[in-house]
């Protein structure tokens, strides 16, 4: 057994002979290098990524003592890749969990077989070091690490997501040397690391080393100010050395052009200021950096410098004198296979996406991101909550939310998780807040990292989310410049804005809970954000699944999630709560995100004559840059386009246009205006053309009824044939020119309907309210299924003929849906009629229990056979929609197949649904089939090849099996999506909470061709 001291369970050891933090920089030997921001190019970068040996142990009590010496023979390991993490390449337990600690909730005590993984490798120093220190920084090992070198003790660190950094100068040689780590699973500092994710292990972020001279600059604090008109800007360059230096500072702008410049001399700290006339300021929309050079001791550093000013005055958050809107979103590192290790590309991946739909704002949650990634982030404009690696949400499950926060034991392990991050990136202009950390209760603690960093740095504003007086901390939060909530309902985020009592601005760090088919309550949120000076917007719950990337046993891939890998406790699907997908395709919700934040706002002023006012919802820039097309469909073809040569709006400024189409005062058909805002230029994201927002008004053209031949008026086909009816036992056969229809009497449906003798019924028709519960329903589900609404099915109590002529047939059916132990949900009427042209007819009224729960649904439920593929409709779309998730569609004519319309959740689940169909034809791809319609205008449609029950049952999307036949949703109403996997109950205007309705649909069997 190995011979250490037990630090990973002492309070009083954070660390052994680590450097103490500093700011995040790469020297290098000229400025031109330093500019390109490639580390391999300083000659004095060495990466110590790559192949490391590797021995994995299920507890510490198992590792040999010695395994870290220069000549221990370490070739029967294994070779792991670093940066990596242990259980993405086989080794321990994946395990996701929310809350719940893994290990018994004992602060600081861990479990005794402790996990430990032992990492060696040799590596060459230069000759080229030999007058220099090097210096190892580890920029992420969770959870913590002992370090030799050549067989001897460095030092020791905890703190899993900043850097640990050591001095090895009295540990190397010249020529080969080994470098040892033991990394442990677990330490008291897991405690503080509970946060919402995969709970992964390694050396999981970049390790390299550093050559410094003995005497070098040591850190580096850029502060600045701005003039209250920001015509003057000054730039104090804070600089510590390790002794005698001389340093000059060069300011560039983004040109390269020298525009300031300073010297000193100093032994250990010192200043350099900078000053600076009309400086061009830093903002998301426009994130212009200057680029500062230090000299000294034959290094240069460089840092980006964004000027910038964030301040709250009057409750109201702003950076350069403007309010601010932050449209955020909460981002993890996660990586479908490889974990916590996120390569650079990925990163840049996720910043194209995510400015590509609109979001300007990122929390980095729960923990600093990779420093690269906020470098990342100055350069393509984003605002930047940057977040403490502290989260000790699983003492609520020991009855005491603020366990470890009001403990003085833990002080410094609270204080260690922020110095770190702030004085890392302290630097980063695109940070504009920083946070305490997450759901770790709240007491002196916390106030103690606000105070030290409001003394460090009073630039920023401090948030966190714990003093939400629903937690009963401590309420002392004076030191916290902001109300930070989660989940706060629509509704009490507007009572605060009107509460005169409220003095400081709300920040929503976590809303609108993105699970599976949702958010549905984006626009709800941002009517009432953009309404208030006092809400300052809110980051969007989450970015991404966190899906791990595996397979079946018959070699089926698909995203896992908790529980998939055998690990307990956990939280199942929970993680996957993203607005991509862990390969990061955006689903539905991220597009809807987009549109409801989308930063040009469109309304309709005069339509009649074509006068549309234009909002520019940019802080910072005007609409130049933004091109505006404009198209008129009637029925859903184009008949009329063109780009809009509109007066430029200028920043949160608003304008009239005119649009020169010409339409009809009255028609037969529908006209849409739809408007385009695309960008007229490639940026770093985004190609010229590509689509920023929309919006879309049907235009005031009055309805005319079709004429007839003979110029009367008329809304039913000219010639209405004949049509035979006759009872065969219980069923009612009716036949016309080119159809035949069968109903049967004993079970109150449809069991046949043809044309030219093509069946379109696969199975009988029904009456349905089940959806499939999406992730949002993971509450209000339980009700629905006590209820017996998964397994309603139909009683009938009467089933006749109540009408009969030489054109038509009608049929009444009175009846109940119900499940088995509970009384029945709701009665009905249903009045089904059949005319010579084959259309079949219905009106429902329908009563439901005055006691229950909303429904999830109320239509008619149909299969049609085999080779029904092809889907034309006139609705919303081309994408799912639903009565509270319908920004970012548009309504048209589409033309789509099945699957098509299907929205493949990794948890399946209710998905496909066109909110607002006007009608839908669902046919055979010779365009044999139904035509779907409804008297009182719209209804919500879907075309499937699995029922409810089908997703209901399966818990990933490969366990599915897909039908041959089609099934098909028509809804007199679904309800809305909402966001209550985590957020607030679904609005009650988004509820179908009817007790009493009526529904009228038309089904007509046709050939499309013969139209």
């Amino acid at each position: 057994m190995i011979q250490v001291e037990k630090y990973w369970e002492d309070l009083t050891v954070l660390q052994v002979n680590r450097e103490a933090p500093r700011a995040y920089f790469i020297p290098y030997s000229e400025a031109q290098t330093a500019l390109a921001n490639k580390r391999a190019r300083s000659p004095f970068y060495q990466t110590l990524n790559g192949g490391w040996k590797f021995k994995y142990h299920t507890s510490v009590k198992d590792v040999e003592d010695g395994f870290y010496a220069a000549s221990a023979d370490v070739s029967g390991w294994d070779d792991l890749l670093v940066p990596s993490c242990w259980q993405t390449n086989g080794y321990d337990q994946l395990h996701y969990t929310n809350v719940n600690y893994p290990i018994p909730c004992d602060p600081p005590y861990v479990p005794n077989e402790n996990p430990a993984g032992l990492y060696a490798r040799d590596f060459n120093i230069s000759e080229t070091w030999d007058e220099k220190d090097a210096y190892v920084v580890f920029e992420g090992v969770n959870s913590c690490f002992y370090l030799w070198v050549n067989g001897q003790f460095v030092g020791y660190s905890q703190g899993s997501r900043v850097p640990a950094e050591f001095n090895l100068a009295p540990y190397l040689k010249r020529g080969k040397n080994r470098i040892a780590l033991m990394v442990l699973k677990w330490c008291d500092g897991t405690y503080i690391e509970d946060q919402d994710l995969w709970r992964f292990s390694g050396i999981f972020r970049d390790v390299y080393l550093l050559a410094r001279n003995p005497v070098h600059i040591r850190d580096v604090f850029n502060r600045q100010e701005l003039s209250e008109d920001f015509s003057k800007a000054v730039l104090r360059c804070e600089l510590e050395t390790t002794g005698q230096l001389e340093v000059k500072a060069e300011l560039r702008d983004a040109k390269g052009s020298l525009i300031g410049e300073g010297a000193t001399s100093l032994d250990g700290k010192g200043t350099i200021e900078l000053n600076l006339a009309n400086p061009e300021l830093w903002n998301a929309e426009r994130p212009y950096l200057y680029q500062l050079y230090v000299y000294g001791g034959g290094e240069v550093l460089r840092f980006p410098v964004g000027f910038r000013k964030v301040e709250i005055t009057e409750g109201v958050f702003k950076i350069n004198g403007a309010a601010i809107k932050l449209k955020g979103v909460n981002r993890h590192d996660s990586h479908p296979e490889l974990g916590q290790t996120i390569p650079l590309n990925h990163m840049i991946k996720d910043l194209n996406l995510m400015k590509r739909h609109n979001v300007n704002t990122i929390r980095t949650s729960h923990y600093p991101n990779d420093p690269r990634f906020l470098e990342l982030c100055n350069e393509y404009g984003f605002y930047v909550i940057d977040e403490a690696d502290l989260e000790c949400h699983g003492v609520d499950r020991i009855g005491d939310y603020h366990l470890l926060t009001k403990n003085p034991e833990w002080e410094q392990a609270f204080l260690d998780r922020m110095e770190r991050m702030v004085e890392r990136d302290k630097n980063q202009p695109s940070i504009v807040i920083w946070s305490l950390g997450n759901e770790s209760g709240y007491d002196k603690n916390h106030m103690s990292m606000a105070r030290w960093t409001k003394a460090r740095d009073a630039s920023r504003p401090v948030h966190y989310e714990g003093v939400d007086p629903r937690y009963n901390g401590s309420k002392d939060t004076e030191v916290i410049d902001m109300e930070g909530r989660m989940y706060t309902s629509v509704a009490d985020i507007e009572k605060y804005a009107l509460d005169e009592a409220s003095t400081k601005p709300m920040f929503l760090c976590e809303y609108s809970h993105a699970m599976g088919n949702g958010p549905g309550d984006l626009k709800d949120y941002w009517d009432v954000i953009y309404k208030y000076p006092l809400l300052m917007g809110g980051c969007v719950w989450e970015w991404t699944d966190h899906g791990i990337k595996t397979e079946t046993a018959e070699g089926i891939p698909f995203f896992a999630y908790g529980g998939d890998f055998g690990d307990q406790p956990n939280d199942g699907n929970f993680c996957i709560d993203g607005l991509v997908s862990p390969d990061r395709k955006p689903h539905t919700g991220l597009l809807e995100l987009k549109k409801v934040i989308a930063p040009i706002r469109i309304e309709a002023e005069d339509l009649s004559k074509g006068v549309i006012k234009i909002t520019n919802l940019y802080d910072f820039i005007d609409l130049s840059q933004i091109a505006l097309y404009w198209k008129i469909e009637k029925d859903g073809q184009t008949v009329e386009q063109g780009e809009l040569k509109q007066a430029v709006a200028a920043p949160q400024q608003s304008i009239m246009a005119f649009i020169p189409y010409t339409i009809p005062q009255a028609s037969e058909s529908r006209y849409f205006l739809t408007l385009s805002c695309r960008s007229k230029q490639d940026t770093r994201w985004s190609e010229a053309g590509y689509e920023i927002s929309f919006e879309q008004f049907e235009l005031p053209v009055a309805i005319e009824v079709a004429a007839s031949e003979d110029g009367n008026k008329q809304s039913q086909p000219s010639r209405i044939r004949t049509i035979q009816v006759e009872q065969q036992g219980h069923n009612l056969v009716v036949e016309g020119f080119d159809f035949v229809h069968r109903f049967d009497l004993y079970a109150g449906t449809f069991t046949s309907v043809s044309k030219h003798g093509v069946e379109m019924l696969q199975a009988p028709v029904g009456f349905n309210i089940w959806r499939a519960p999406t992730d949002n329903d993971r509450r209000i589900k339980h009700d629905w299924m006590d209820q017996g609404y998964d397994r309603a099915t139909m009683h009938v109590y009467r089933s006749e003929v109540t009408k009969q002529s030489e054109t038509s047939v009608e049929v009444t059916v009175d009846f109940s849906l119900g499940g088995y132990m509970k009384l029945p949900l709701l009665h009905g009427t249903a009045q089904w009629s059949i005319d010579g042209t084959g259309e079949i007819s219905l009106q429902v009224k329908v009563k439901v229990r005055e006691s229950l729960s909303f429904l999830p649904r109320f239509g008619l439920q149909l299969a049609m056979p085999h080779g029904a593929e092809e889907v034309e409709y006139f609705g919303f779309g081309p994408h799912e929609s639903y009565v509270d998730k319908r920004q970012s569609v548009r309504k048209g004519k589409y033309l789509l197949t099945v699957d098509e319309m299907f929205q493949n959740y990794i948890m399946p689940q209710e998905n496909g649904s066109r909110y607002g169909t006007e009608w839908a034809i669902v046919s055979n791809e010779q365009g044999m089939g139904l035509k779907f319609a409804s008297p009182d205008g719209e209804f919500s449609f879907n075309a499937a090849h699995y029922t409810p029950a089908d997703l209901t049952t399966a818990l990933h999307s490969h366990e599915l099996s897909k039908r041959k036949e089609t099934i098909i949703q028509l809804d007199y109403k679904m309800s809305g999506v909402g966001s209550n996997s985590c957020g607030p109950e679904l609005l009650e205007q988004y509820r179908l909470d009817e007790k009493e309705f009526e529904f009228g649909l038309t089904i007509l069997p046709l050939f499309k061709e013969d139209e």
